[in-house]
């Protein structure tokens, strides 16, 4: 057994024992087991745990490995991160509710799915690997925002609702009842986009850098630079348009979602595309 299978199991169990232990009060009406600031440093070594099991498994001596379940774990990594720094200073402590649960899920996918069969990328060159990075980060980041998107959409539905007896309100009811507010999951939302649309430009910038290098083109017209671009277009109106017009609310929310799926479909050919640069950077 290797050691990413080892640090992403115990990442999942340490996840799941504190949603046991969050859930727990919520749905038996039992005062809570854990105080606040000791919640949030066992959720600090938590993540120590997992960002272990993500380094473990992606970065390698002169090669960086890529499978879906690695992704999948270091988004959610990222999210958990983001969630921590931000409840630092904002009370959003809801959020655990339904990100410690999804966590614990991921990285058990990771433990029995490590990727053996996964991406193998040769990262011998500087500029490329600091691309890699930078993009997997920027994907990472957006899709967090996608998903922050998708709970608030879900939140501000619930909202509307008739009011329901707590026996008729589902689990999934009863965790977004306990959400931070709209305007502040707002505000964490068009920080995430602000964090990743610089990362996404900086993805672009160091490929166009990669591409010059390897194959003298500055932006090879392919889906996955069309897709790229359009995305970035996308997310810099929207942060355009909410710093000059005030865009919000449910505008805001379906062109994050907008945004995403184009940067979803650009990805999706990332594979092949790396295939034909290392293909002709080896030729």
């Amino acid at each position: 057994m290797s050691y990413d299978i080892v640090f992403h199991s115990l990442a999942t169990v340490a996840y799941l024992l504190l949603s046991l232990l969050i859930w727990r009060p919520l749905l038996g009406g039992q005062a809570p087991v854990l105080a606040d600031g000791a919640s949030r440093w066992l959720l600090a070594l938590v993540l120590v745990v997992h960002g272990v099991a993500v380094h473990l498994a992606m970065l390698h001596e002169s090669e960086l490995r890529l499978s879906w379940s690695v992704g999948l774990s270091l988004t959610i990594w990222l999210g958990m991160l983001v969630f921590w720094l931000e409840n630092l200073v904002s009370d959003i402590g809801g959020l655990k509710l339904l990100l410690l649960p999804i966590a614990g899920v991921i990285c058990l996918l990771a433990a029995l799915f490590p990727g053996h069969d996964s991406l193998v990328i040769p990262v011998a060159d500087a500029y490329f690997q600091i691309h890699l990075l930078i993009s997997i980060g920027a994907y990472s980041l957006i899709a967090i925002a996608a998903i922050q998107a998708f709970l608030m959409t879900s939140l501000d539905r619930y909202l509307h609702q008739p009011v329901k007896t707590r026996a008729e309100r589902s689990v999934f009811a009863l965790a977004l009842e306990e959400q931070p507010p709209l305007l502040v999951q707002e505000k964490i939302l068009f920080r995430l986009i602000w964090i990743g649309f610089v990362l996404l430009t900086l993805s672009i910038i160091t490929g166009v850098v990669v591409s010059m290098r390897i194959n003298g083109v500055m932006l090879p017209f392919d889906h996955k630079t069309v897709f790229t671009m359009m995305s970035w277009v996308v997310f810099g109106l929207l942060l355009l348009g909410r710093a000059m017009r005030g865009w919000r609310g449910r505008f805001a929310l379906r062109w994050t979602l907008v945004g995403f799926a184009l940067l979803m479909i650009a990805y999706t050919g990332t594979r092949f595309i790396f295939d034909v640069l290392l293909h002709k950077g080896g030729a």
